[in-house]
């Protein structure tokens, strides 16, 4: 259906991944990780498996749409100084 979780899974992820920074974007990665004795049930550690992958995910998109805005910003800032420069060079030249 989508992309649903109840709200054990998604604590259990939020706090076992804060434990540990092993965890990757990797859902097999992460289940071979979560092991086989750790949790109650193979349909749980799947999911948290799954729901750590996706917040991992989430976190590095962010981290890079934040760099890129950054970089926006900071050549915005570039191109305003040199029209501002421009404009001057301009003026002392009329007078």
């Amino acid at each position: 259906m989508g992309r649903i979780k109840s709200l054990m899974v998604k604590r259990a992820a939020k706090q076992i991944n804060a434990q540990t920074t092993t965890f990757t974007e990797g859902y097999e990665h992460n289940k071979k990780l979560l092991g086989k004795g750790l949790l109650p049930s193979k349909s749980i550690r799947n999911k948290i498996a799954g729901y750590i992958a996706r917040m991992n995910k989430m976190k590095r998109l962010f981290s890079e749409r934040e760099a890129r805005r950054l970089a926006r910003e900071e050549e915005k800032k570039a191109k305003l100084a040199e029209i501002a420069a421009k404009m001057q060079s301009q003026d002392i030249q009329a007078a």
